[in-house]
């Protein structure tokens, strides 16, 4: 059975959240020179932990962002003791327990690494996977994270996606990023039953280009309990030579839809990002990842902003942006 790869482009609600989220601190690094150093976070008041950050540099490599730069690929570290993180001693007192490494290259070039890491506990449920092409030509589990969520773990790893089947193998077969909503109901997502258990409903999925070529997709899922965002957005810019970008698809927990409603109930003119205007406006201008905590440019109620590049080769086709 092959599940389509897009839904409707109307604007859902996500249902009612607490105050926590599944993803703690978000991490911009950023090449200079021969290292990695810190350019941009979102903390989440963790003040211990970011002041280490800051006092971190990464050679290639070495640690997780050198990991990920390194290999020119996702990096997901799922403990931290014995392992090759450098700043075990710092997460440990923050309660990070766990982390995943984007890497943001254009063509061969890095720009940026995106991490993002996790605290770890009986009721945070969510997912951050990275799936990749096996000799059998179809999408397998290289790893993830899932907090509490076991079953859906197992199921995971025992799941392949052939091009444009379930989120992962829609996004390979689009290569571009795909928004997919009630993950536990319908067809549209093949792990739906284990989805439903574990109380997973959203899902945002983006191709992750490297200078490989092998194909890698990140998948994003999140709970109603620890979600991952309380809004989540997919900007179009593979049309942005005059420097915008088009709303293209949207999810959001507060307000309503985020397109202008004609009256017939058709959804009217999207939104336009300009370049350097605004969070997705910076994301746009500059080509690299943003990771922001409060500030003028957040919509209203909302504190936290992460908008994530993502490259074809060396063209800049969408922006993926989450918020809290």
């Amino acid at each position: 059975m092959t599940a389509p790869v897009k839904e409707s482009p109307a604007m859902d609600a996500i249902p009612e959240t607490t105050s926590d989220t599944f993803i703690q601190v978000c991490e911009v690094w950023v090449p200079e020179n021969d290292r990695l150093v810190l350019a941009d976070g979102n903390y989440n008041g963790l003040a211990a932990f970011e002041e280490t950050s800051r006092k971190t540099s990464f050679a290639k490599g070495e640690g997780l962002p050198g990991k990920a730069w390194d290999e020119a690929r996702p990096v997901v570290l799922k403990g931290f003791d014995g392992s090759y993180f450098r700043r075990i001693e710092a997460a440990k007192e923050a309660g990070l327990t766990s982390a995943v490494a984007v890497p943001v290259f254009a063509g061969a070039t890095l720009r940026a690494v995106l991490v993002v890491l996790c605290g770890d506990d009986d009721t945070r449920i969510g997912a951050i996977e990275v799936w990749t092409e096996d000799r059998s030509g179809m999408l397998m589990l290289d790893d993830g994270y899932y907090g509490a969520a076991e079953e859906f773990a197992f199921v995971s790893q025992h799941t392949h996606f052939p091009k444009g089947q379930g989120l992962p193998g829609g996004v390979w077969a689009a290569q571009a990023p795909i928004l997919m909503r009630d993950l536990g109901s319908g067809y549209r997502f093949i792990r739906a039953s284990a989805a439903g258990k574990a109380g997973l409903t959203t899902g945002l999925g983006l191709p992750v280009s490297t200078p490989t070529l092998q194909p890698y997709v990140l998948t994003l899922l999140s709970a109603r309990g620890t979600p991952i965002a309380r809004r989540f957005e997919i900007w179009d810019a593979r049309a942005a030579r005059d420097g915008r970008a088009i709303l293209s698809d949207g999810i959001c927990e507060r307000e309503g839809p985020l397109w202008r409603d004609d009256g017939d109930g058709t959804r009217g003119e999207a939104p336009t990002a300009v370049a350097w205007k605004g969070m997705v406006g910076q994301v746009l201008g500059s080509g690299l990842p943003v990771a922001a905590q409060g500030g003028s440019g957040l919509p209203a109620d909302y504190t936290s902003f992460v908008g994530l590049p993502v490259y074809r080769g060396e063209t800049l086709t969408h922006i993926v942006a989450w918020y809290n």
